[in-house]
C-alpha cells in the first residue's frame, strides 16, 4: 500500500476565472491518473447524526430487518442482506455487509415504466423515523456537489460546461449506506475482504467519508493501518498493475472517483477507479460508509464521445449500448438482479410462432 499526492479540487475555485485553471488541472490529473480526486468546498454537511441513525437501523433485529428486504426491487431500494452482492473480478466470496439503497429524488415516470426496479419508490424503516429526512438531504447535497464536478471534468477535457452534466438529467442516481460486519477471530486470519476489489459501473461516485466502530459500539479510529478504503491507480510502464492507494480524504473533504460509464464517455481518458475494502486483522470491528451514485440517463448511449473516438477507443468500447440496459447487466453480475433479466434485453415473442404451430399441430 502506497500514500500519494492525490490532487484536491477546492469547488469554489470553479467560480475564480484565476484560480479555474488549478482547479481543472487538479481534475485532470486526478481522473486520468488516480481515477479519483479529493473535493473541498463541496457544501455537503457532515453526516455524522445520519450514521447514527444508520446504527439504529442495523441494530433492528434481523427479522424486522427483512420486512425491508426488497430484493423484488434488485436491493435498489431498502435493506440489503449480508453476503448478497459480489464483485464481478474476484474471488467469489460475497461482501460482508449490509446495505440500505435511497434515491434522493423521484425518477420521472417513463424510466419508472421502463425501470421499475432501478426507478422504484423509496423504502424507509418505520422504527427510525428521522432516517429519511437526514438521508434524502445528504444524497441531495452530494448529488449537487457531483454536478459541479462533472462540469469541471467537461471544461478539463475541453467540452462544453454541460457535455456530462447533462447527461445525468432523469438518471436513476442513488445513495447508500453500508455497514462492514463485525469479523470473528478465525475470519481476521483468513484474510477476508469487507468489500472486494472492483469499479463502480456509474458515471462519478461521491464518498463522503466513513467511520469504524470498536467491539463495544464506540467510534474509534482504525484498529491497524491495512484497514479501510484502498484505490488501484491507472496502470503504467512503470507499475504495470497501478498503485494501491488509501482512499481516506483530507479533513473537510470528499473522495469524488471515475466510474465505468464516465470512462465509457471519454475513451479511457477517465479510468473507472478500482477500489476493495480491506477488514481489520482485530475481530469485533465494524465500518460505516456511504456513497452517492450519479448516473445518466438509462436512455443514454454508452460509447466514447466524438471528442475521444479513435479506431482504438471504437474497438475497446464496441458496441453502444443504452445506459438502462448496461444496469440491468451489471446489477445481474453482481448477484443484485436475477438472471433472468437479462432475458428482458432481447426479442420478447419468440415463442409466437412455436404456440402458433403448436396450435395448428393440435387440429
Amino acid at each position: 500500500m502506497t500514500e500519494l499526492a492525490i490532487p484536491t479540487i477546492d469547488l469554489e475555485d470553479l467560480k475564480d476565472p484565476a484560480r479555474l485553471p488549478l482547479a481543472l488541472d487538479a481534475v485532470r490529473v486526478g481522473f486520468g491518473t488516480y481515477g479519483l480526486v479529493y473535493v473541498k468546498g463541496h457544501g455537503v454537511d457532515d453526516i455524522s447524526r445520519l450514521y447514527d441513525r444508520f446504527v439504529e437501523v442495523c441494530a433492528q433485529p434481523r427479522s424486522v430487518k427483512e420486512r425491508y428486504n426488497r430484493g423484488d426491487l434488485w436491493y435498489q431500494r431498502g435493506w440489503t442482506p449480508p453476503e448478497t452482492e459480489k464483485a464481478v473480478v474476484a474471488s467469489g466470496q460475497p461482501d460482508f455487509k449490509e446495505c440500505w439503497f435511497a434515491a434522493p429524488e423521484d425518477g420521472d415516470p417513463e424510466s419508472k415504466a421502463l425501470y421499475p426496479e432501478i426507478f422504484a419508490d423509496n423504502v424507509w424503516p418505520d422504527e427510525v423515523l428521522d432516517f429519511a429526512a437526514g438521508y434524502l438531504k445528504a444524497g441531495r447535497e452530494l448529488h449537487a456537489a457531483g454536478l459541479k464536478l462533472l462540469e469541471a471534468a467537461a471544461l478539463a477535457l475541453e467540452l462544453a460546461p454541460q457535455t456530462l452534466s447533462a447527461t445525468t438529467r432523469g438518471g436513476a442516481h442513488v445513495f447508500r449506506m453500508l455497514r462492514y460486519l463485525p469479523l470473528s477471530e478465525a475470519q481476521t486470519q483468513q484474510n477476508i475482504l469487507w468489500g472486494e476489489e472492483h469499479t463502480d459501473f456509474n458515471l462519478l461516485t461521491l464518498l463522503p467519508g466513513g467511520r469504524f466502530h470498536a467491539p463495544d459500539g464506540a467510534i474509534a479510529k482504525a484498529p491497524d493501518d491495512g484497514s479501510g478504503l484502498y484505490l488501484r491507480t491507472r496502470p503504467s510502464p512503470e507499475h504495470p498493475e497501478g498503485i494501491k492507494v488509501r482512499g481516506t480524504a483530507p479533513a473537510g473533504c470528499i473522495v469524488a472517483q471515475v466510474g465505468q460509464m464516465l470512462e465509457i464517455l471519454t475513451g479511457g481518458t477517465f479510468l473507472a477507479t478500482p477500489h476493495v475494502i480491506t477488514a481489520p486483522h482485530t475481530p469485533g470491528w465494524s465500518r460505516l460508509s456511504a456513497a452517492h451514485f450519479v448516473h445518466v440517463h438509462p436512455a443514454t448511449t454508452l460509447f466514447p464521445l466524438p471528442a475521444f473516438r479513435t479506431p482504438e477507443t471504437v474497438q475497446a468500447y464496441r458496441p453502444p449500448v443504452l445506459a438502462g440496459t448496461y444496469a440491468i447487466k451489471t446489477l445481474v453480475d453482481i448477484g443484485l438482479a436475477p438472471p433472468s433479466a437479462i432475458e428482458r434485453l432481447g426479442y420478447r415473442h419468440y415463442d409466437r410462432l412455436g404456440a402458433i404451430r403448436a396450435t395448428e399441430a393440435g387440429r
